[in-house]
């Protein structure tokens, strides 16, 4: 067999220690101030310089010694150098001190059964440890999180007083006119889209204060929820304000609504279910009331300007009138117009009668021995139906004469009759339209339905004692674990 080479033994030399020198040589041997070395590094300082045959007072004079010979006592290839061979090693070598141990136990080396004890000792004091903290943790969990939900628990279950909720369900429903136009403006008619407003006003009203003062009137809020078998966390001080009378209000009167839909839902809580019925009844009224008020206006607009529309067409009309009955009493007589064909047609007619007559004088003239009598005769005719032609030429001229001096009078005769009978038009359109906005205004356009009646419940509602309890756990226990995350994040920043 081979034998294995034996280890190259590497020995330290050490240098001895040097006797220590005077306060001048030692501030003498100083590095500068900026410069903070250990005592490890002073030790390997000094034992470098020795090994280069430095006399050196003290390890900070070797620093300065060994610096002043361009040798770095803290470099690798400076430390590397001081491990020599055991072979190596020169005859002259200087050792440095070591402290001697005094009165120390022989080591030993220790026994398998000790180091078993061992293994076990460190897995118990690990298993002691682990528990502390567990019982630390489950001690923290108990104070912060256990204790605050059995305190809640307690009062959900054993003190707090039961609570009776009434819903209903109601809907403000637009009633469709019946001179409604077509197209766009019926498009969302009867939809809840036409009625968001009005609902929203409505939810506004209901949680509003006016609402609470109402109700505190009228069927006592107040009083109801200062009774004294009423639990403290929620009974409400005979002396409270207004703010924490709201407060109450808005935590035991619910109101939803839902615009896809276009409806209110509504709970109301109190300590009773005839109270509570009592309270939502009479919230119901006052939406009704509600919407009552917000067409009331409008209603009331349109009536009025009917009225005022009716009012000035009789006015006009009363006017028109006036000025006909006016021009009707300057012209008297009876139409020039008129007169003149009369006359112009009795003379046409006459004309035609005196040629009748002078044919048949012509005719009796021509006879050998004409009649003279008849010739006479003839002749008177024709000179009285000439003298009557005159006569009515003359009336005719007299006729035209008039009707020039009469053309203006007889046009605005003309024109306050049509005036008055477009007035008389316009009175009739207008109270129609007035006998429309009557009907209008009596027909309510906005009107509340109820779709589900307020029930009295037959048992609590409130308090959920176990969900309530539930979620005072998550709640403690996201708080606790948000503190804790916080509390180890800003251990760890601070350790770092």
């Amino acid at each position: 067999m081979t034998s294995k080479p034996k280890a190259a033994k590497f020995n330290i030399r050490r240098v001895p220690k040097a006797p220590p020198a005077d306060a001048a040589s030692s501030a003498a041997a100083e590095p500068p101030a900026e410069e903070k070395l250990t005592g490890r590094q002073l030790r390997t300082a000094r034992r470098i310089a020795a090994k280069h045959g430095l006399k050196v007072s003290s390890d900070l004079d070797a620093v300065k010694q060994l610096r002043a010979r361009g040798i770095d006592p803290f470099s690798r290839s400076a430390i590397l150098e001081l491990v020599v061979p055991e072979d190596q090693k020169p005859k002259d070598e200087v050792k440095l001190p070591q402290a001697q141990p005094r009165n120390l136990p022989e080591k030993r080396k220790p026994k398998p059964m000790d180091r078993a004890a061992e293994v076990m000792q460190m897995q118990r004091d690990i298993v002691r440890r682990r528990r502390a903290n567990i019982a630390m943790l489950f001690s923290r969990l108990a104070v912060f999180v256990f204790l605050p939900t059995a305190l809640f628990g307690y009062y959900f279950y054993e003190m707090a007083t039961p609570m009776y909720a009434t819903h209903s369900e109601f809907v403000v429903t637009k009633a469709e006119s019946q001179n409604a136009a077509a197209g766009f403006g019926s498009l969302f008619q009867g939809t809840g889209l036409a009625t968001q407003q009005d609902s929203v006003g409505v939810q506004s009203f209901l949680q509003s204060r006016e609402a609470l003062l109402r109700l505190d009137e009228e069927h006592g809020f107040r009083a109801h929820f200062s009774q004294d078998w009423i639990d403290p966390l929620q009974r409400l001080d005979p002396e409270a304000t207004m703010e924490e009378s709201f407060d109450v209000y808005s935590d035991h009167v619910k109101i939803g609504y839902d615009p896809s839909e276009g409806l209110l839902r509504m709970e109301v809580i109190a300590a009773d279910p005839e109270t509570s019925v009592t309270f939502s009844r009479a919230l119901i009224d006052y939406a009704e009331a509600e919407v009552d008020l917000l067409t009331q206006r409008v209603r009331e607009d349109q009536m009025s300007g009917a009225r005022e529309s009716y009012e000035e067409a009789e006015a006009r009309r009363a006017a028109a009138l006036g000025v006909l009955e006016r021009l009707q009493a300057e012209v008297q007589s009876i139409d020039p117009v008129g007169e003149t064909a009369a006359l112009v047609g009795q003379i046409s007619t006459l004309e035609s009668q005196m040629q009748t007559k002078q044919l048949e004088l012509q005719s009796f003239l021509s006879a050998q021995r004409p009649n003279e009598a008849a010739v006479a005769a003839v002749r008177g005719d024709i000179a009285r139906i000439e003298s009557l032609i005159a006569d009515l030429r003359q009336r005719a001229t007299r006729a035209n004469v008039q009707g020039i001096s009469q053309a203006a009078k007889n046009a605005e005769l003309r024109t306050a009759e049509e005036n008055y009978q477009f007035q008389t038009v316009m009175v009739q359109a207008a109270l129609q339209q007035m006998e429309t906005a009557r009907i209008e205004a009596n027909r309510q356009r906005s009107y509340l339905s109820l779709n589900v009646e307020p029930i009295a419940p037959d048992e609590a509602t409130y308090p959920r004692a176990f969900e309530n309890t539930l979620l005072v756990f998550l709640i403690f226990s996201g708080v606790y674990l948000m503190i804790s995350l916080t509390a180890s994040i800003l251990r760890e920043q601070v350790s770092s």
